[in-house]
């Protein structure tokens, strides 16, 4: 196995508490890096693990774990842990995974799923939507799709992903979160391959010119994997398409990192808003 073999790669740093007495990582461990990469996995194909097996009616369950050792990897490394799947069968998948060292590689393992029951843990047939999504992310297909219409068009999904975010894991009063600009707003939202709304934002017009984007807010089991950033890219083209020359957004101070890597720059002092420290941010368009 070399690394053009893999589509998706989780990297991760050797801890001291993983490494033995012979200063190597403990054999054990390789298989919690393929089982960490696996859960990156899922979120790369868009999928809320607990949520998409909910809907597809299973859970996946270890039949098979192998690991083959080729060289060990040391404290301090930084590995990336290779993930594929190699067969999607009647009731089982099959994935294949390596760890790398740079170009070196270091384990190659072989993980088998079935999909099952979870009351009974009874095998059933892989759902034909779960196979589709699998063969197609291997064979290079987008996982989501961005949708951008009007409050009517998209307000019920937009709203399921606000109160997620901001009113059940933020705890922000529900009565703060909503108001008339909604329905003056242009929407975007995120959704993956099950037809789950994941990732949303608004747009506004501030003042002649200048464009507002708000409510960006990402399904907590999906960040890191981009949905955001297309969110946000998204309302941005459509400010860009109507002649804007300049959006401007108010970020959560735990999300101004993120929102400096798409581009944007800080202006003004912090402040408070619905208790929560946040920062004007804007970018010229």
């Amino acid at each position: 196995m070399n690394r053009q073999d893999f589509r998706f790669f989780h990297r991760l740093r050797v801890r001291w508490a993983e490494v033995d007495m012979q200063k190597i990582v403990f054999n054990a461990h390789y298989l919690m890096y393929f089982d960490t990469a696996i859960s990156d996995y899922w979120r790369a194909l868009a999928l809320p693990y607990e949520a998409a097996m909910l809907q597809l009616g299973g859970d996946l369950y270890v039949k098979k774990a192998t690991v083959e050792f080729h060289a060990s990897a040391r404290i301090d490394d930084q590995l990336d842990v290779a993930m594929k799947c190699t067969r999607v069968g009647t009731s089982s998948m099959l994935f294949s995974g390596a760890i790398f060292r740079g170009d070196e590689l270091l384990i190659t393992g072989e993980l088998i799923y079935v999909f099952a029951d979870p009351a009974t843990q009874t095998s059933r047939p892989v759902p034909g939507v779960l196979r589709d999504i699998l063969t197609g992310f291997e064979a290079g297909q987008d996982v989501a799709v961005i949708k951008v219409g009007s409050w009517a068009e998209l307000g019920q999904d937009a709203a399921r992903v606000r109160t997620e975010v901001f009113v059940q894991e933020q705890r922000i009063p529900a009565e703060m979160e909503w108001d008339e600009a909604d329905r003056s707003a242009l929407h975007a939202v995120a959704y993956n391959r099950l037809g789950q709304p994941l990732a949303t934002g608004r747009l506004l017009q501030h003042a002649p010119g200048v464009a507002r984007i708000g409510r960006m807010a990402v399904n907590r089991a999906v960040r890191g994997s981009q949905l955001g950033l297309r969110v946000l890219q998204a309302l941005m083209n459509c400010a860009r398409e109507r002649g804007d020359h300049e959006v401007l957004l108010h970020a959560q101070r735990s999300a101004e990192g993120f929102y400096a890597r798409a581009g944007y720059a800080v202006r003004g002092d912090p402040f408070d808003e619905v208790g929560i420290a946040h920062v004007e941010m804007f970018m010229p368009l």
